[in-house]
């Protein structure tokens, strides 16, 4: 059978994303609420590792009107899907500032190098990594497997590229399972401090189901646990005002304390 194409709208229709209907993984709110993590005025170079279909890439763009963004994307049918967004007519406006490469996160050395990943670069750079354990119930697509499975040592080697293709003092954000906070921190090691951490909550009572970490390239700044973020504030299904704010790309989620080092 084969797969249907949805464009759907993001940020009140400011821009559109072209994705698979039956297929692959298809972007929500937790690519709205990565973006949020990118704050600050200017130009800036943001990278989006893993970026899928590219919607918090898109997002970025959509509300920093300065921000060039690199979309990583390993899988050459995800990219497609990618490069399909930045030629919708109602995108144009973001297209120039946004690009689109094949590459692998994992690539070190010379075959990072080789297939895009610049030393040093990017002021920003933002994930969602895979987020399922090995051991988890996998999906029968394949596309959504390839989004969705954990490898070993993947935030290693995930924060790793971050910390090279980044300017010092530039800014690792990413969304994540709680359980992951472990790896994160490990993975973070010396390369990146700073390290705050948002649980996000469904509704008041209920456990996190995500957090949202930001970390400086080579801050010595100790960690820091924030003030829980609830999606809802009641048992209906309606965002609560700020959350809905990030959603929408009407606010950002800045770091509590400074310490990014921006460079022209």
């Amino acid at each position: 059978m084969p797969v249907i194409d949805t464009i759907d709208a993001f940020h009140r229709g400011l821009f559109h994303l072209v994705q698979p209907k039956g297929g692959g993984h298809r972007a929500g709110m937790d690519a709205m609420l990565l973006a949020a993590l990118v704050a600050g005025e200017g130009p800036m170079r943001v990278a989006d590792l893993g970026a899928g279909a590219g919607a918090a890439g898109l997002a970025v763009a959509s509300r920093l009107e300065e921000a060039h963004v690199l979309l990583v994307e390993r899988s050459a049918v995800m990219a497609s899907y990618a490069r399909k967004s930045l030629a919708l007519p109602g995108n144009a406006g973001l297209a120039e500032r946004v690009e689109v490469i094949e590459a692998d996160v994992t690539l070190t050395g010379r075959a990072r190098l080789a297939a895009g990943l610049e030393d040093e670069v990017q002021d920003h750079v933002i994930m969602n990594p895979p987020f399922n354990d090995a051991s988890d119930r996998r999906t029968p697509d394949a596309l959504k497997a390839e989004a969705h499975a954990m490898q070993d040592d993947l935030f290693e080697q995930w924060i790793r590229t971050a910390g090279a293709i980044m300017k010092p003092g530039g800014q690792l954000s990413l969304i994540a399972r709680p359980e992951s906070i472990a790896a994160i921190i490990d993975a973070c090691g010396r390369r990146f401090g700073g390290i705050e951490i948002t649980p996000l909550h469904p509704r008041p009572g209920e456990s996190a189901v995500r957090i949202l970490v930001t970390a400086i390239k080579g801050s010595r700044a100790r960690l820091g646990l924030r003030a829980p973020l609830v999606m809802h504030e009641d048992d209906g299904h309606r965002f609560s005002p700020f959350v809905d704010d990030l959603n929408n790309g009407r606010a950002a989620y800045p770091r509590l304390t400074a310490g990014r080092r921006r460079t022209p």
